[in-house]
């Protein structure tokens, strides 16, 4: 798969592969009654994406998954897509996994412990805080009804997807580098 060797470069492959699991991340999801916006696995890939592509290839994985969403594809939770999500509820949230998951690949550009934490924290982080207050302009709600219908219910689950990332990040992300000829980065730096 190693990118001079076939037809497609290795990154732009394994993009599109964590396109495809933010698209089946999307079916995997619980509404919640507190607010519009249901419990979702896509956001776990976007973030494990950062982290284990890089920022550019990332995001450029995000990218896809919003562009097929944005084609009417039912890539998005509950098996719908179009370009209405996009000022619904769930938009900020839906644009908040492109800048995730390219801050979580910038902070842990090295495979250490520390830097995956941080980007992973990082990552999750933003697409809350994006979707929040997207959803408070939106939905025209106080700020105060904002955090506790977009943030509050989401802190559990991603805590969780925060560690998992992370994790997942030290074991997959050398395999990765060797798939796309990188040097092992907590070695020599950044690629």
């Amino acid at each position: 798969m190693k990118g001079h060797n076939s037809g497609i470069p290795a990154g732009l492959a394994l993009s599109c592969l964590f396109a495809a699991l933010c698209c089946a991340g999307a079916y995997i999801s619980i509404p919640i009654p507190v607010g519009p916006v249901p419990l979702s696995l896509s956001n776990f890939f976007a973030v494990l994406g950062g982290l284990v592509l890089g920022p550019l290839y990332g995001a450029l994985s995000i990218v896809l998954y919003l562009a097929l969403g944005a084609l009417g594809f039912p890539v998005f939770s509950g098996g719908s897509g179009g370009l209405a999500h996009f000022i619904g509820p769930t938009g900020g949230y839906l644009l908040g996994y492109a800048i995730a998951s390219f801050l979580a690949g910038a902070v842990a550009r090295r495979r250490g412990p520390i830097e995956s934490i941080l980007g992973s924290i990082l990552g999750f982080a933003s697409i809350l805080a994006i979707g929040a207050v997207f959803l408070k302009f939106m939905a025209k709600i106080p700020w105060d009804r904002a955090m506790i219908v977009g943030i509050l219910p989401f802190i559990v689950g991603d805590s969780i997807k925060t560690a998992l990332a992370a994790i997942i990040a030290l074991r997959l992300g050398p395999f990765v580098d060797s798939l796309t000829g990188r040097r092992d980065r907590r070695a020599h730096g950044p690629a």
